[in-house]
């Protein structure tokens, strides 16, 4: 079982998926005949997740009619709002503190699958000692643009915005924040979780995880086929 939580960043738009998200969150998209929350909660129970904190935006309520408070995936499940304005992917987080009862919790974006081990990436950042974790992988601009420079075990450099020929690793998705990180995110602002990362990496307070495994999203049209294709050939 996992020691930490994991907060599922759930409240952006979904612009590539209009017009299916002019009614509903992406997190309810239909892949293989159910919503993609669905299988994103049944693969962290597989992993080892006890509990997840879902950080909600727009559409929130159709999320929690649907999956409740968990049971029925085997796992505990609390809210956390955006309100009114949306507060992007660190501004959520920070409002989703008080339901995150760890001194640290996984960080996964809403349109992530990511069949990777979580645990070894939990050892890691125990073993590491530092506040932050990010898991990377060697993408080569394959899946999406990289934006990270790996190394000898160390990440260099991590920008989304400043791409270097040296960035052959991708952000993977899947992270590790202290309650101290969070606790550092001015409440109540929208932000993101980008420059958070940034400093964390030029600081060298980030640590890092190497996965082997590539990611699926359900973000976009073309992510969509890939995952239900995936999960298809998985029974995901």
């Amino acid at each position: 079982m996992l020691r930490f939580p994991v907060a599922i960043l759930a409240g952006g738009l979904a612009t590539r998926l209009r017009p299916l998200t002019e009614t509903i969150p992406k997190a309810m998209i239909p892949i293989n005949g159910e919503p993609f929350v669905a299988h994103q909660l049944r693969l962290l129970r597989r992993q080892g997740c006890a509990k997840a904190v879902i950080c909600a935006g727009r559409f929130a309520e159709a999320i929690r009619d649907f999956a409740g408070d968990g049971s029925a995936f085997g796992l505990r499940i609390a809210y956390s709002y955006d309100g009114e304005r949306l507060l992007g992917t660190a501004g959520a987080l920070r409002r989703a503190l008080p339901s995150i009862d760890a001194d640290a919790c996984f960080v996964l974006y809403g349109d992530s699958y990511l069949p990777c081990d979580f645990a070894p990436v939990e050892c890691a950042f125990l073993a590491q000692g530092k506040p932050a974790l990010m898991t990377v992988f060697r993408n080569e601009g394959a899946w999406d643009s990289s934006n990270v420079e790996f190394q000898d075990g160390v990440i260099r450099h991590y920008s989304k915005t400043d791409r270097t020929l040296q960035m052959r690793y991708i952000d993977y998705g899947l992270g590790i924040l202290s309650r101290a990180v969070i606790e550092s995110i001015p409440d109540g602002q929208p932000s993101d979780l980008a420059p958070v990362y940034e400093r964390l990496v030029e600081s060298g307070e980030m640590g890092a995880f190497e996965v082997r495994e590539r990611f699926y999203e359900a973000g976009s049209f073309q992510g969509v086929a890939e995952l239900s294709e995936f999960l298809r050939q998985t029974n995901g």
